[in-house]
């Protein structure tokens, strides 16, 4: 370069002591011209040659790279190299000046060549997410890419220092076994979050799109997002909270998988009913009753067998306390079974029943225990609403009533009732 240089400078008759400071900053100034021109160079093919290329492709994958900004870094690398190839003819001698700028190209091109990987790395994961989206929700590769950039960084680091300070790379990593109780100190929730991943992922104790609840953090909702170091769970009121992913492994927390794989949706509803209305039927109440097309089948054949016992037993049809005798209640309890039973969104794969729970001061609880066939929250909510509002309309035909406490409106109406 020097010799290009020479006659512009013997033209204008330049003092020898300007001479190396201005073929310097000439040679500079060219350099970084010839930069500029690849760099603008390597624009244009990534807009024009590569971007078109792969818009015209049908294939997905070459369209998240291209998002992710890999072909640009790779552009910007390219640039860098070729500074670094031509800088030794641009400055055969060198200064500690020079000698620091090229120190400090070659650490530059180390941060291009770490962001041209880390921009693969991101890019590997959203193709492998596209690629497979269930078995991505089952298996997340995102929190091993993070710590592999971790580790690249680490690496990158050592070389950046090496370089820029002409030191050996044995010193660096001599003082970090010196350093390494801070330094597992400094990464202790990366190495956590890493051993706690390979738990999770082994144990597939969760996915994206899990429903999760942990109340210690305050979570309910669905996972969106799985980290090195934290679960990031959208809740239903559309909060987002961050979990550190070790507590999941140390903490208990609810996940509502199994639920949303199976048949049906539980529903557990109890109803508390007046002690004080359960009764014999009268024979005027059961052939009403038996009008019923649930029951009819159910009344005809308990009220034949009772009959049969009675009168194997010889007692009097007004003996109520030695023979059988239908109730209210029993009958009432036979009718939701068979009303859950015939009901459409009701599931007939799993468990269906009606049942007495322990009496209380409040009466006695009729537990309704059965599975929703359509999972959705909104549609779930109002199948069992849906329910109870009929078990409840229809229990004053079998002479029963809902035990409540004194409300406002029954105190002034005691003495009427």
């Amino acid at each position: 370069m020097e010799h290009f240089i020479t006659p512009f400078l013997n033209a204008f008759a330049i003092n020898s002591t300007w001479r190396e400071p201005i073929a310097t900053l000439f040679s500079l100034v060219v350099l970084v011209f010839i930069a500029i021109v690849v760099r603008i160079l390597g624009k244009l093919i990534n807009h024009f040659v590569i971007k078109k290329t792969i818009q015209r492709t049908q294939t997905q994958w070459d369209d998240i790279i291209l998002e992710h900004g890999v072909f640009s870094s790779a552009a910007s690398i390219i640039t860098m190299m070729v500074l670094l190839a031509l800088y030794p003819a641009f400055f055969p001698v060198q200064n500690m000046a020079l000698t620091l700028l090229g120190r400090v190209l070659v650490a530059w091109l180390v941060i291009l060549i770490t962001q041209l990987i880390t921009r693969t790395l991101d890019a590997i994961n959203e193709i492998y997410k596209a690629a497979s989206p269930e078995v991505a929700k089952r298996k997340p590769i995102k929190g091993y890419l993070q710590m592999g950039k971790i580790f690249l960084y680490i690496v990158s680091g050592i070389i950046i220092i090496t370089g820029l300070l002409d030191i050996s790379a044995i010193g660096i990593l001599s003082g970090f076994g010196a350093m390494s109780a801070v330094l597992m100190l400094v990464f202790k929730d990366s190495i956590m979050g890493f051993v706690s991943s390979l738990q999770l992922t082994g144990n597939d104790l969760v996915r994206i799109g899990d429903w999760i609840e942990m109340p210690k953090y305050s979570a309910d909702g669905d996972v969106i997002d799985i980290t090195l170091q934290t679960i990031r769970v959208r809740n239903w009121d559309m909060t987002i909270t961050s979990i550190p992913i070790y507590a999941l492994i140390s903490d208990s927390f609810k996940n509502w998988r199994g639920m949303s794989e199976a048949a049906g949706r539980r529903v557990k509803k109890s109803i508390f009913l007046d002690m004080k209305a359960v009764r014999f039927l009268t024979e005027e109440e059961l052939n009403h009753l038996e009008k019923i097309p649930l029951i009819e089948g159910y009344l005809s054949s308990k009220r034949a067998e009772i009959a049969t016992n009675n009168a194997q037993l010889d007692l009097a049809k007004d003996d109520n306390v030695s023979g059988r005798r239908l109730t209210n209640l029993g009958t009432f309890r036979a009718y939701v079974l068979a009303y859950l039973k015939a009901h459409p969104f009701v599931s007939k794969e799993m468990t269906c029943m009606v049942r007495y729970l322990e009496s209380t001061a409040k009466g006695i609880p009729m537990e309704l225990y059965f599975f929703s066939s359509d999972k959705g929250w909104v549609n779930y909510e109002g199948i069992q609403s849906d329910i109870i509002d009929h078990i409840l309309s229809v229990m004053g035909e079998f002479g029963l009533r809902v035990f409540q406490d004194l409300s406002g409106w029954d105190i002034p109406n005691i003495e009427k009732q």
